[in-house]
């Protein structure tokens, strides 16, 4: 008997297991009744089989507990039906692509919380699923383009460079000057034994 459990502990320790890698970002801000694409990336040394799946959940800021709200398997998507985002959730993802994204429709304040992306393909686990904190914000208060950030930073660095080129110029015509400078006419530097 203590060989048959010595033999099936080695093949337990054979079996390799690898681990299914979610990446997600880690905080997005959403305005108050717009769309927003929730990204989840997955890295898997497995082969996507059809017994890949995706499950999101949802913790509401200060609350303790997770809602389960949207599940994908075999090529189709099962959003729930009596919770917060009754109606509201699209598969945007390919998990060909090794994408597990959802999309939630109208965002509301109530939204405010942890997107919890879990994704399981056989035989790789999952060591940790990927977390969103979403923070829901009043509508035009996210600007549309950084503009300002961009503009910036195109001045900061044409504003740095121009001394550093203007500098580099200077030493450049005074090293052209010095060589004139110091060497002469051949006929002469000869005359005086140079």
């Amino acid at each position: 008997m203590a060989a048959g459990w010595l033999l099936a502990a080695a093949a337990l320790a054979a079996v390799e297991v690898s681990a299914v890698e979610v990446s997600t970002p880690e905080e997005m801000f959403v305005e108050n009744g717009t769309d927003a694409k929730l990204p989840c990336t997955f890295t898997s040394v497995e082969v996507i089989s059809s017994a890949a799946s995706v499950s999101w959940s949802f913790q509401p800021e200060g609350a303790a507990t997770r809602i389960s709200f949207f599940y994908y398997f075999n090529g189709r998507s099962y959003p729930g039906k009596d919770l917060p985002f009754k109606d509201r959730i699209t598969w945007t993802g390919d998990l060909n692509k090794k994408d597990a994204s959802i999309s939630i429709s109208n965002m509301q304040f109530r939204d405010n919380g942890t997107y919890i992306c879990d994704v399981k393909n056989p035989p790789d686990i999952v060591v940790k699923p990927g977390e969103i904190r979403v923070r829901v914000v009043e509508k035009d208060s996210l600007p549309a383009f950084p503009i300002a950030m961009v503009a910036g930073i195109v001045i900061g660095t044409v504003t740095g460079l121009t001394p550093l080129i203007s500098i580099v110029v200077c030493l450049v015509i005074r090293k052209n000057n010095s060589k004139k400078r110091y060497s002469g006419d051949p006929d002469i530097d000869a005359r005086l034994g140079m």
